[in-house]
């Protein structure tokens, strides 16, 4: 599998990266699928302390600690929770950003993080105390780089502007194209990755995308109807070549991009795993079935969430 480099960092990671967050607590149906796509060229794992309040890190630990140079490993930090009282609340503070790396190590069974990112934030907070408390992780060695986890586009300009983060995840799929209108090419610009979370739409962007469409996006999804989304899975449909899955013209659409260093999927079984990776990523996306997809989809904008 094809691999790309995060940002300006040393850090090369595969094309798709393997989300963690649908793992469940069952480590030995968490290690068949880390274990499938270790063997299959992925090497990116993307983690969070948040995720079942520290388990799923536990049992990542667990799974790679005889394989921990495979894998590049990425978690978050900023959600303060209490793993007994199962809740949480945003705490993006210098000090305990310090204080739950080293936690973060202790579950992962490992004594550096390839990529750390803050898992979430607002343009009211301190920010510059935040990038602060990274750089510092940085020299100490904990960390190997750096960014956030964000669709705000005024919080991420923020970061852009003062700190040296190496890439940004963010939503971004056909469906979803809001990063395309004023993220892509501020972060292209600047030499910073984009990590594309969601790429399938919730599955509705798989091959059994119309099925889910019925049940996820019964009430819609952003600003598109149930309607508009079934007939958008049509026309797609149409669009695929023999043997092709609706999946891999999802992929290929946010791949096309040069600044989308990988596409972050999850899998919460061996046949989920098995469609995402068994399709052609090595070609291209044609450039005119790209431009099909941007004329059949919305360029919609961030409102709420700036």
């Amino acid at each position: 599998m094809k691999k790309k480099r995060l940002g300006k960092s040393d850090l090369c990671i595969s094309e798709l990266t393997l989300g963690t967050m649908s793992l469940g607590t069952n480590k030995q149906d968490a290690e068949r699928i880390i274990d499938y796509a270790l063997d299959n060229g992925i090497n990116h794992l993307d983690t969070a302390d948040l995720y079942d309040f520290g388990k799923n890190e536990e049992i990542i630990g667990e799974v790679i600690k005889k394989k921990r140079d495979q894998i590049i490993l990425t978690t978050k930090v900023g959600n303060h929770f209490d793993s007994e009282k199962r809740d949480w609340f945003w705490d993006p503070s210098k000090k305990y950003i310090k204080t739950a790396v080293k936690e973060s190590l202790r579950r992962l069974q490992t004594d550096y993080i390839d990529f750390y990112m803050l898992h979430g934030g607002t343009i009211d907070d301190p920010i510059e105390e935040t990038i602060d408390a990274f750089e510092q992780l940085k020299k100490e060695g904990l960390i190997r780089a750096y960014g956030i986890s964000s669709i705000r586009p005024n919080v991420i300009r923020e970061y852009v502007k003062h700190s040296n983060i190496d890439a940004v995840m963010m939503q971004y799929n056909l469906l979803d194209r809001r990063p395309e209108e004023e993220i892509l090419s501020l972060l292209e610009s600047n030499g910073i990755s984009v990590l594309a979370r969601g790429p399938l739409a919730k599955g509705m962007l798989s091959s059994n995308g119309n099925h889910i469409i019925q049940e996820k996006g019964a009430d819609g999804y952003l600003d598109y109807t149930v309607t508009e989304l079934q007939t958008i899975f049509k026309e797609l449909s149409s669009y695929l070549e023999e043997g092709q899955f609706m999946n891999e013209l999802a992929l290929k659409y946010i791949l096309k991009s040069s600044v989308v260093s990988s596409a972050v999927f999850g899998a919460s079984s061996l046949e989920q795993i098995k469609e995402n990776i068994h399709i052609h990523l090595n070609t291209p996306m044609n450039g005119t079935i790209y431009r099909k997809i941007q004329e059949l989809t919305k360029p919609i904008s961030y409102a709420s969430h700036r």
